[in-house]
């Protein structure tokens, strides 16, 4: 063979005229003839095998020349062929590289082959792949339109594109390179196979599912090329091309990097690709926009399957730590996420290690804080990763939850959700205990704290402050000592003499040897070398014979040095029987190992418990932040906190219990969301309970529910009712099983606590919602046992009782059918009377709220109950009665001289008496309600009866003269029901009018006695009788107008002056009821209702601003001046009051314009000097009330009336608040030009600092992103208002703007000191103007802040405690204080409130 075939860079190449032994395409077959010379390819290629190609290559290459103009068959036909020859040259070449007898004819031969048919095949499937994504994108954009045959033809390209991978890939991993000379492999062969394969890539279903095999072929084809074709800088470089234009492609390339470093070992092409993308500039990022999201994915993706080849070029990643790209931070911190669960975690780190996990940690820390909220909210979900997998170290448990409890506050949603689902990982694999709260551990903490401080102080007082051996004091002082010694010998003259005796006195000798020794070894201690010295040598003449002075019996300086050694450490090599007459020497301490442990892991207990106590404080804390959100009006938000008091509940940590209870009411949301998942959280903990019997999961599931039930309050049981309720309607199998347990727990048949007796019963009741004959078939046992004979030990057992009976009657099913009701004779109503009146006559704090049960089911469920109560007022007066009677026996008994003259009031126990009128009071109550809805309902259901009957009896004529006359009759019939219902209506207020309080009535008998006891507060003063009373006279109150007008005047004055708190929040409550039922008598009373938000008691306080929050929303009372007194309590030192003040404005600004308004009065009543209000809470109430001021025609009015307040306002302090009102308000262009044409009402007071700078605070505001234009005239009204407020109005207003004038040409009778302002503003100028004059004549009264009305002080009545009843009178407000009626207000009818 002459020629050699070279892979061209373009197709169209191999017709041009080639180079010396170049192969050129000779002959181009035209579309027509293609068929034919492709039967003849196939017949070649079944006779000669592979070879073929070299003389059939025009052919195919023909099939690329006129790609567009042939059929798909041709293509399909043409690159089968390519297949199997590249198949059989597979097959056949390695044979061929493993002879070693090749000629080099064969050789050129066999490597035109390969070049010729890898080439084509490559070719036409880069054709295919491009018209199979043209024909997709046809068949997409059409609708419902059939498909074409050339789209049929393309179905199955998938299939054969995996055929053509594996055809390369099988034919390219044999060393084939062998075929080219010094086995260098041509770059354009290794380009045309690569260019084939990222042409594939490009394909936007790559990524998905169903292309997984062409997925693969691909990377194994590339990694084949990069091993061995030496591809690996090109497919670097590819890669990162492809990914800017490619953003599907970055899970892909993430699974070949993978895939080409541990299958075929090529590490290095991740450093290749990591380094580019770490080159990438902050600018490059900014200006690739969706290249940025496909190296982030990229990376991330990456991090997941290979996160230790990472770290050797982690250092390149990090520096995008520091770019302005947030996509490309949270690829690197999900990176470091990766490294840090599954590579840097363990106890098996070396000091490297540990040094990268603490720098990665402190990184993703740092980041936790990062200024974008997706960068927070991923960082918190890595290490929530991070915390599932247990790899976080136990030194960082605290310091990341506090970041993550403050992360809860964050502006951002995702990150909130996120710091909550971080926090219930760490709940849920936290190493400490969860169970006990941080008040439980700080006893124990203590105590083992006071152990570790006692164990030191022993230690420490039994170790020698410095351990020094003997020999190494010897050895320091030994030169000294040797001075000393030779001085102390060379002493011979008289005088030393005399001097040596004079010292030697002063050293005594002990009584024997030893003493002398150890004391010479103390003078040596502490340096006193010359007194040791004299005593050794005095030592040796009073103990001759003593072995330890022995040596000195040739006196030298060596002996002496050797005797004072021996004395001070002792022999080394003394015999037994010396040792013990030698003086103690300094030793080492023993050994403290055995206490050094003890104290260690003592130290250890401390320092866990308190990391468990700092881990306890931490999640009371989140628990606490997590529960208020779940009232969020984010959905998502609330979801997760859901989802975290479920978690929290199910590791059982302390006061975990508090959310679940909280979240509660949200039953009743709208959302169907959160409804869903408060649903199946309580389903989750509750009604799906784990035991091996039936029996076990239904005493689970009553235990969680009862231990729910204690000490919840009335809302939380109403909210546990539904989803009980669910649970017994949805037929579950525990249902029996559990209400049998239930029924055993409440007769006592299993021994339980008195608590959870009383939660059972609830529970039965909230069954009997869903069916009846749970407790109606039982009410024989209920009677029986709570209230039988042994009622009066328990009360509370007996209430929920008569609750759980409650649910049975007609009021709580709403039935519409007949009523149901029992007889009077039944045994639950003779038990009940006879508990009430006997338990009226015991001091019990529970009888009163089972009273009230009581009576309540007397009147749901009891045929004539008015006469079953009246029965009962008689029986309990004539125990009371007879109480009076036995106690005047006693007294006459015991006291002949007391005085027969004894009023009955001081009698008659008072706990006794005021137990009877709250009786009292609860029959009139009820029996009003029984009126209104019962026997009213029961009027409306019979006359509907009567209708259907009488509509039957009519027969088929009065139809057909129905259908003629149509709408007269409707009209007619609408008119007589409207006529029945009014009717009725007035036959039941006539009732209450006449006849509930006639003297034959037993309900009368008592009003007397109750306005005498409210009236007589220092006659009867005990408290419990004046709460009952005046509780009951305010039931009372509600049966009739006439009644309520009468007493109106006692209950305000017991609302104002009485020194009970419960008694004023009884009648704040009991007053806002009567303000609903009779709205036109207690509408000019409502400014003492306004009066007790500022009660001195924080529950009074609550209690009117939750009562008056419901009269004004509900449109009863009208919103008026005094509702500044609810503004006040937005700065309330109780919490729950503000929040409800709070609420109270939230729902109040729903309404139009209601908050603007009322805004110019409340800045008048807040500004008020009487008030005395200080300007940060002045500050603090007005920025929460301007919140809602959002219209830019309000803020314009607001500006406008605001300025002009300044000319009606006296004091500098209202100025202040004028001026900090205004700063307040978020100003607009148009309220900025309204602020500029009232300059006069506020310019004289731009000297007070306190105006000038609010005002001065607007015009940086505005400033902020205004219009070139805009931003001028800020800056000259900002000057303005420097120039007056440093100079003086006067002195800026006179001189300068005279010459300015002057300057433009003006007159002079122009006003100074004008700003040029538009006709518009000009003309509104003029009008501002003329305002003053009129205001000082008295017409302009809405902007003067209002005066108290009444000139003369209200007369300061106190109650009196003297026993004379004319005192008595003073009690109650005098008729010139009771306020008169100006308005009425209007009603619905009382048609439309009965049917409502």
């Amino acid at each position: 063979m002459s020629w050699d075939f070279f892979v061209p860079v373009s197709v169209g190449d191999l017709v041009k005229t080639g180079g010396i032994n170049q192969y050129v395409v000779q002959d181009v077959v035209s579309p027509k003839q293609l068929l034919s010379y492709l039967n003849r390819f196939k017949a070649a290629l079944r006779s000669q095998g592979p070879l073929c190609i070299l003389e059939h290559f025009d052919t195919a290459y023909s099939v690329l020349q006129h790609t567009h103009s042939v059929d798909m068959s041709v293509k399909e036909d043409t690159l089968e062929l390519l297949v199997q020859v590249v198949n059989s040259l597979a097959t056949s070449l390695p044979t061929l590289l493993l002879s070693t007898s090749v000629s080099e004819a064969e050789r050129k031969e066999m490597l035109n082959a390969v070049k010729m048919s890898v080439f084509l095949l490559c070719k036409i499937t880069e054709y295919l792949e491009s018209d199979s994504y043209r024909q997709s994108i046809i068949t997409a954009s059409g609708k419902g339109g059939k498909k074409t045959k050339t789209g049929e033809g393309l179905l199955q390209w998938d299939s054969k594109r995996e055929r053509v991978l594996q055809a390369l890939v099988q034919l390219l991993q044999l060393d084939i390179r062998s075929l080219w000379n010094l086995s260098l492999v041509e770059e354009e062969f290794t380009s045309c196979v690569t260019c084939c394969c990222y042409k594939l890539l490009e394909n936007p279903t790559i990524s998905h599912v169903k292309t997984k095999p062409t997925r693969d072929g691909i990377i194994h084809l590339l990694g084949v090329l990069i091993k061995k074709y030496n591809h690996l800088l090109g497919a670097s470089v590819k890669v990162i091309l492809l990914l800017q234009h490619f953003e599907q492609l970055s899970s892909v390339f993430a699974q070949a990097v993978c895939v080409w470093s541990t299958e075929y070992g090529m590490r290095a092409i991740i450093g290749e690709v990591i380094r580019e993308i770490g080159q990438k500039s902050s600018e490059e990022l900014a200006r690739e926009g969706s290249g940025v999201k496909a190296f982030a994915a990229f990376l991330s993706e990456l991090g997941s399957l290979l996160p230790e080849l990472l770290i050797p070029n982690i250092s390149v990643l990090i520096t995008h730590l520091e770019g302005e790209s947030h996509t490309m931070r949270v690829a690197v911190c999900e990176v470091l996420g990766d490294i840090l669960v599954r590579v840097l975690c363990g106890d098996g780190l070396d000091e490297s290690g540990k040094a990268d996990r603490d720098r990665f940690f402190d990184t993703l820390q740092e980041h936790l804080h990062d200024t974008h909220s997706h960068v927070r909210a991923r960082v918190l979900q890595v290490y929530t990763r991070i915390v599932n997998s247990k790899a976080l170290p136990l030194c960082r448990y605290s310091e990341v939850m506090g970041l993550a409890v403050g992360r809860l506050m964050d502006k951002s949603i995702n990150a909130v959700k996120s710091a909550i689902q971080l926090l219930a990982a760490f709940i849920a694999h936290n190493p400490y205990s969860c169970k006990l709260s941080s008040a439980d551990l700080k006893k124990p903490l203590e105590k083992e704290m006071a152990k570790l401080k006692e164990m030191k102080n022993k230690q420490k007082g039994d170790t020698p402050v410095a351990v020094i051996k003997a020999s190494e004091l010897w050895a320091a002082m030994e030169p000294e000592l040797h001075v000393t010694v030779l001085k102390e010998l060379e002493h011979s003259d008289d005088v030393e003499r005399k001097q040596q005796q004079e010292y030697e006195d002063e050293v005594d000798v002990e009584d024997d040897d030893r003493a002398t020794a150890v004391m010479i070894a103390q003078y040596l201690r502490v340096n006193k070398y010359r007194n040791a010295v004299r005593l050794c040598l005095k030592a040796h003449s009073s103990f001759p014979e003593s072995e330890m002075f022995a040596a000195l019996s040739t006196l030298s300086p060596e002996t002496l040095m050797n005797t004072l050694a021996l004395l001070f450490k002792g022999s080394e090599k003394d015999a037994p029987d010396l040792s013990h007459n030698l003086p103690p020497t300094p030793q080492k301490e023993g050994n403290q190992e055995a206490e050094d442990a003890e104290l260690k892991k003592q130290e250890m207990l401390v320092q866990y418990l308190r990391d468990t106590e700092t881990f306890a404080l931490q999640v009371e804390r989140a628990i606490s932040v997590i529960n208020s959100m779940l009232y969020w009006k984010t959905t998502s938000v609330v979801q997760e906190a859901v989802q975290f008091c479920v978690t929290v509940c199910e590791f059982s940590v302390a006061n975990s219990l508090s959310g679940v209870r909280k979240m509660l009411p949200l039953v009743w949301s709208t959302d169907s969301a959160i409804k869903d998942a408060v649903v199946q959280a309580y389903r989750h903990l509750y009604l799906n309970p784990l035991g091996d019997t039936t029996r076990m999961k239904a005493q689970t599931l009553v235990d969680s529910l009862s231990e729910l039930m204690v000490d919840a309050s009335l809302g939380t049981i109403q909210c546990l009712e539904e989803i009980v309720q669910e649970f017994f309607s949805s037929g579950s199998s525990l249902e029996s099983t559990v209400v049998q347990v239930l029924w055993e727990r409440f007769t006592g048949k299993t021994e339980t606590s008195a608590l959870y007796r009383r939660a059972a019963v609830l529970l039965l009741g909230m069954a009997a919602r869903a069916e009846r004959e749970v407790v109606l078939s039982n009410l024989d046992t209920l009677c029986s046992v709570a209230l039988g004979e042994k009622v009066t030990e328990d009360f509370l057992l007996a209430r929920d009782t008569i609750i759980t009976i409650c649910n049975i009657t007609d009021h709580v099913r709403q039935s519409r059918g007949a009523p149901f009701r029992l007889p009077q004779e039944h045994q639950l109503f003779t038990c009940l009377t006879q508990a009430i009146a006997e338990g009226a006559m015991l001091e019990d704090p529970h009888w009163q709220s089972f009273m009230e049960q009581a009576v309540r089911l007397i009147y749901f469920l009891a045929e004539s109950p008015d006469q079953l109560c009246s029965r009962l007022l008689q029986r309990a007066t004539r125990l009371l009665l007879d109480q009076v009677a036995e106690g005047e026996e006693v007294n006459k008994d015991g006291d002949q001289t007391q005085d027969a003259s004894q009023e009955f009031g001081e009698q008659v126990n008072c706990v006794y008496l005021a137990q009877l009128l709250a009786l009292c009071g609860c029959v009139a109550f009820w029996q009003v309600s029984h009126l209104e809805r019962s026997v009213s309902s029961e009027l409306r259901r019979r006359r509907g009866e009567t209708e259907e009957r009488e509509e039957k009896e009519k027969g088929p004529s009065t139809k057909a003269k129905q259908t003629a006359n149509d709408s007269t009759m409707e009209e007619d019939l609408g008119l007589v029901g409207a006529s029945a219902e009014d009717t009725e209506a007035e036959l039941i207020r006539k009732i209450c009018e006449t006849e509930l309080l006639a003297e034959e009535n037993l309900l009368c008998a008592f009003l007397p006695l109750l306005v005498k006891v409210c009236s007589s507060p220092g006659r009867y003063s005990h408290p419990q009788l004046t709460t009952a009373a005046c509780l009951a006279l305010s039931q009372y109150m509600m049966i009739s107008p006439s009644v309520c007008e009468e007493n109106a005047r006692l209950m305000f004055t017991v609302l104002e002056r009485s020194t009970l708190p419960v008694v004023r929040a009884n009648a704040v409550i009991a007053l806002g009821d009567l303000t609903v039922r009779f709205p036109n008598i207690l509408e000019p009373w409502t400014q003492y209702l306004y009066a007790r938000l500022s009660d001195e008691v924080p529950s009074v306080r609550q209690t009117a601003v939750t009562v008056l929050t419901q009269l004004v929303l509900k449109d009863v009372l009208k919103v008026k001046g005094q509702v500044s007194e609810v503004a006040v309590l937005l700065i309330d030192p109780e919490p729950h009051i503000a929040s409800l003040a709070l609420n109270f404005f939230n729902e109040l600004a729903t309404k139009d314009n209601a908050i603007y308004n009322l805004l110019p009065d409340i800045i008048s009543r807040l500004s008020d000097p009487e008030r005395g209000m200080s300007s940060e809470d002045f500050n603090t109430i007005m920025k929460q009330l301007f919140s809602y001021i959002t219209k830019e025609r309000q803020t314009e009015s607001l500006v406008e009336k605001l300025c002009q307040r300044f000319r009606t306002a006296r004091t500098e302090r209202q100025w202040c608040d004028l001026a900090i009102s205004l700063s307040l308000l978020s100003m607009c262009e148009r309220g900025f030009k309204r602020l500029q044409e009232c300059w006069e009402c506020y310019s004289d007071k731009l000297t007070e600092p306190g105006v000038y700078q609010p005002l001065l605070a607007i015009t940086a505001k505005l400033r902020r992103g205004a219009k070139l234009q805009f931003k001028s005239q800020v800056d000259e009204y900002e000057k303005r208002l420097t120039a007056v407020h440093t100079r003086g109005l006067e002195n800026v207003e006179s001189p300068e703007m005279d010459e300015e004038n002057q300057k433009q040409g003006g007159s002079s009778d122009k006003t100074p000191g004008h700003a040029p302002l538009p006709a518009r503003g000009r003309a509104r100028s003029k009008r501002g103007q003329s305002k003053p004059s009129v205001s000082s004549r008295g017409s302009d009264n809405s902007f003067v802040t209002p005066q108290k009305t009444r000139k003369s002080k209200k007369p300061v009545i106190t109650f009196s405690s003297e026993e004379e009843e004319e005192d008595e009178e003073d009690a109650v407000l005098t008729e010139s204080e009771t306020p008169k009626v100006t308005t009425p207000i209007a009603r619905t009818s009382r048609r439309a409130r009965l049917r409502n």
